[in-house]
């Protein structure tokens, strides 16, 4: 997953998201040490600052920690990283069902467009 940041919404967290995924993805193994703040900002091209404020947040959700001597490390918490997968599945789900509903499909065919997707892999393709 790239360091793709858009101009939609503050960027500190479209990089909460992007490291979450990445932590989901194993991209950033449970217990493994994550690169500095300031390594993390030059791959992402984003202020040190704006950096740091999103592993704050990731720290928050308890999803990494800060050892003072050594940096920052992903949870070894693999329920908890499973959690916040189900998590983020369940608002990008929400948003998918409810961008439907203003499109104005019915419950059943929403249904019926995802399990054609999921089956077939080209429903709204052209």
């Amino acid at each position: 997953m790239s360091w793709e940041i858009k101009g939609d919404r503050p960027v500190y967290a479209q990089l909460v998201e992007i490291i979450g995924q990445k932590i989901i993805k194993n991209e950033f193994p449970p217990d493994s040490k994550l690169p500095s703040v300031r390594d993390l900002a030059a791959m992402a091209e984003v202020n040190p600052n704006t950096m740091q404020k999103a592993l704050v947040e990731l720290e928050t959700e308890g999803l990494i920690s800060s050892v003072r001597t050594t940096g920052k490390y992903v949870t070894n918490d693999v329920d908890l990283i499973e959690n916040y997968k189900r998590k983020l599945a369940v608002k990008e789900l929400g948003a998918f069902v409810r961008k439907m509903k203003d499109l104005g499909f019915q419950v059943e065919e929403i249904k019926q467009l995802v399990d054609k997707e999921i089956n077939d892999g080209n429903s709204f393709r052209n």
